[in-house]
């Protein structure tokens, strides 16, 4: 018998996390063909979402899948994303998290700490501190 995978339970674990501190939580995702994503946002093959709760809507984090309802340019969106395309999910004030690696089948996670890591490189630490307001919003 082979065990579930620690992925979704530890993308679970940052976003209560986050949401229970009043930060931000966003995911990093790998894009490639067959995603179905608003691909003007795409950079570097990957794309930031901001998860909170006055971004998205009726967010579900199972095992196998992210599905949330979110507006781009007005337009109402519902995604699904496998949690094999999902690279990492932290906190955008506190620049803390986790990343994951996504070769095959290895989920190795890298923990994320701004104070203890000078990784400035990392596509994850250089997009949230560009980042001066969240790529989603709520229009009314």
């Amino acid at each position: 018998m082979s065990a579930n995978s620690t992925k979704p339970y530890l993308v679970r674990s940052i976003y209560d996390w986050c949401i229970d501190n009043g930060f931000t939580p966003f995911i990093s995702v790998k894009a490639y063909p067959g995603l179905d994503m608003p691909i003007e946002y795409i950079k570097n093959d990957e794309i930031i979402f901001n998860i909170s709760a006055g971004a998205v809507h009726n967010i579900m984090i199972g095992n196998e899948i992210i599905c949330f309802m979110a507006r781009f340019n007005g337009v109402s969106r519902k995604l699904e994303i496998p949690m094999s395309a999902i690279k990492g999910i932290f906190a955008k004030e506190v620049n803390q998290g986790i990343a994951f690696t996504l070769d095959e089948g290895n989920e190795n996670k890298k923990i994320l700490n701004n104070e203890e890591s000078n990784i400035t490189t990392d596509s994850l630490t250089y997009q949230s501190k560009n980042a001066s307001k969240p790529n989603l919003r709520v229009i009314k």
